[in-house]
């Protein structure tokens, strides 16, 4: 075969004949698409997943070069995702990395389209969102996988003549051949099944009237092979979805930023902080034990995250909870689970400024749960500080990060001795207490406690009503008052205090 071919009819088999076929060996049995591959586009969602997963597309969704794609009447997010799609030659089941490739036939470009607006409503599974007909363009031609290196080969998309995605296997969180392999441990891929092996950032929403081309190559083999470029026209469908029959498509901020790929270029803006520079200033001007007395007022009293001390006793830690959960060690989930980009590093990458890496470790402080390298990865990211109710190593080159950090302590030990980090963003217990995403962390000399976002700011605005009443209550007792009828005041009092802030304006 030739390094940048497509197989003839003869040899292909009748399905060759119909278009949508026209550029692979015939109709795939399988189509399996790789949900989040690339770094960038893993940075630009905010997470990096530690192995592949997967979804399946139907093999009526395929389409040939020069095709066109329709938008469905009511709908808004059509995106597209220009990838890299592996064609098998041999067929795998149960192959190595080491000779995975050698089961793949050939290299062609791929267009993943999706319909973000019926996203929702398929729970992950992205049966209606990309399998469509005409959602999965091939071509335009074969490249023989024995003339490249797999390593080394070029995705490029363009929408209107503009270029919007440029990248290289190189620049994958997992090798090519690893999805092989790895999909082979569970069923056969047989002659003619198709991977898609993912998308990189700059994919997009395109409209009725856009042109999207795909083109994959390997600049540096031998004849700069080329898939050529796989063409497809946007065109506005008549028709919609039946209410009668099935759910219909909705679109709400979330999948805008999903489909567009940020906020900014779905027209959205960034979104407004939970925490505004006024709520922080206020937060850090009042004191744990007042937030927690007025949270108390309101029937909770399982907000404090107990037995933690202040690395840093006069820092004051304000900002929202990033979870990060260990399981107890297990040497077998440990080997499996411990090593490489594990969660414990992925949360820390994932950190935002103001926010705090909350870490649940059981109140087992047996071994470190963080050191110096992720306390500086936290403070470079504006991280306001970091929770756990384990142990830290490094403990004064932790110290000297500057930071914001409360734990049970020092222990020399690695995390493996007694953890195994497991999953971040998600509902966790640190010390007693539940931490959810997002939930308000606050932490001085006293402690640490949690409040909901929905609370905050009244339980802030409380508790600073709360601290000028307590100040003005020690001033009476400092002048040799008597605690009786004023700590707390009664109706006399509270007249006294209540007519000398009107004297104040407040």
């Amino acid at each position: 075969m030739s390094t940048d071919s497509t197989p003839s009819a003869e040899s292909a088999g009748a399905d060759s004949v119909d278009p949508r076929f026209a550029a692979l060996p015939g109709r795939p049995g399988k189509i399996i698409a790789v949900h989040l591959s690339y770094a960038s586009r893993a940075d630009q969602r905010g997470r990096r997943p530690a192995s592949p997963s997967y979804f399946f597309k139907p093999s009526s969704s395929v389409a040939g070069t020069g095709s066109a794609i329709e938008r469905p009447v009511g709908t808004e997010l059509l995106a597209f995702e220009g990838e890299i799609a592996l064609v098998i030659g041999t067929a795998a089941r149960r192959v190595g990395i080491e000779s995975a490739w050698d089961h793949v036939g050939w290299v062609t470009a791929a267009n993943d389209f999706g319909l973000y607006d019926l996203r929702a409503n398929d729970k992950g599974s992205n049966v209606r969102s990309k399998g469509g007909d005409g959602y999965t363009p091939l071509g335009a031609r074969l490249i023989d996988a024995r003339t490249v290196d797999p390593a080394a080969l070029r995705l490029r998309t363009w929408v209107n003549g503009a270029l919007v995605q440029d990248d290289t296997t190189a620049g994958l969180l997992f090798p090519l051949a690893q999805f092989v392999a790895d999909l082979s441990q569970h069923f056969t891929l047989e002659p003619g099944d198709v991977i898609l092996t993912g998308t990189p950032a700059g994919s997009s929403v395109v409209v009725p009237g856009d042109v999207v081309e795909v083109e994959v190559d390997a600049p540096d083999a031998a004849g700069a092979p080329s898939s050529g470029h796989l063409v497809t026209h946007v065109v506005q469908a008549a028709h919609g979805f039946d209410a009668a029959i099935g759910s219909l498509p909705t679109a709400d901020d979330t999948q805008r930023e999903d489909a567009w790929g940020s906020r900014e270029a779905a027209g959205l803006g960034a979104p407004a902080p939970l925490l505004t520079a006024e709520l922080r200033d206020k937060l850090a001007r009042t004191p744990v034990a007042g937030l927690s007395a007025q949270l108390r007022k309101r029937g909770l009293n399982s907000v404090a995250i107990d037995g933690l001390t202040p690395m840093h006793p006069d820092a004051k830690l304000v900002g929202t909870a990033k979870t990060l959960r260990f399981v107890p060690g297990r040497e077998d989930l440990f080997a499996a689970h411990g090593g490489g980009y594990n969660p414990q590093k992925r949360a820390f990458d994932a950190v935002g400024a103001g926010e705090v890496v909350v870490i649940e470790a059981r109140g087992d402080a047996g071994a470190g749960t963080l050191g110096d390298i992720l306390a500086i990865r936290a403070h470079a990211a504006g991280a306001a500080g970091i929770v756990t109710d384990g142990a830290v190593r490094d403990y004064d080159a932790v110290a000297e990060v500057g930071i914001p950090v409360f734990s049970k302590g020092a222990h020399p030990a690695v995390l493996g001795r007694r953890h195994v980090a497991w999953d971040y963003d998600l509902t966790i217990a640190c010390g007693g207490a539940t931490v959810q995403p997002g939930d308000v962390i606050v932490g001085d000399r006293d402690g640490v406690i949690v409040i909901p976002p929905a609370l905050v700011e009244e339980v802030v605005d409380a508790a600073l009503a709360q601290e000028d009443e307590d100040g003005w209550i020690a001033a009476k007792v400092a002048d040799g008052h008597r605690l009786d009828g004023l700590f707390p005041m009664n109706p006399q009092w509270r007249e006294q205090y209540d007519a000398g802030r009107a004297e104040d304006g407040r």
